[in-house]
């Protein structure tokens, strides 16, 4: 502890916890931490949204999973048709189609849902590869939709979650 907290804690009549010779340990008195310093606060912190409950329990639009299917399709096969696999170039490959993926699904103005994308490029060498995934789910709302791609040197599979919060 630095002389300054010393000080100020004697100063304002709270002791500190302390040992006595033989090693044992004196009643415990309260301490209180004084720091001299203001901490640093974000001036451009958001203010708080309050919206009001709408009491709505189920979805009034459901994911059209055949309509994301087609978006996960139409953007795996132009982003990844003529493409060979490098390791560098598919981690950015793989951000860069989950943002305009989960662009493309958001242009869908499906109300009330979170939107989860995910997307994984490997390269093709004779391997065998699974993808699981588990997570809290409502059968009666949530859904997904999922598609692969394969070419000559690479594979992708990219998978759109939609989780309805209330």
């Amino acid at each position: 502890m630095s002389e300054v907290f010393k000080d100020k804690s004697q100063r304002r009549g709270h002791g500190a916890r302390g040992k006595e010779a033989t090693g044992r340990t004196k009643d415990s008195i309260s301490t209180v931490s004084y720091i001299d310093e203001l901490a640093h606060h974000d001036d451009n912190a958001r203010m708080a949204i309050t919206t009001e409950n709408t009491y709505q329990l189920g979805p009034n639009k459901r994911m059209p999973v055949p309509a994301v299917t087609d978006i996960l399709k139409d953007v795996l096969t132009s982003y990844l048709q003529e493409e060979k696999y490098e390791v560098e170039w598919s981690q950015k490959m793989t951000k860069t189609i989950c943002e305009v993926i989960r662009a493309r699904v958001k242009e869908l103005m499906i109300p009330r849902y979170k939107i989860v994308v995910l997307v994984h490029i490997g390269q093709l060498a004779g391997q065998s590869m699974q993808i699981g995934s588990r997570c809290l789910w409502d059968a009666a709302n949530d859904t997904f939709a999922s598609f692969s791609f394969k070419n000559s040197s690479l594979y992708g599979v990219a998978t759109v979650y939609a989780v309805y919060y209330e």
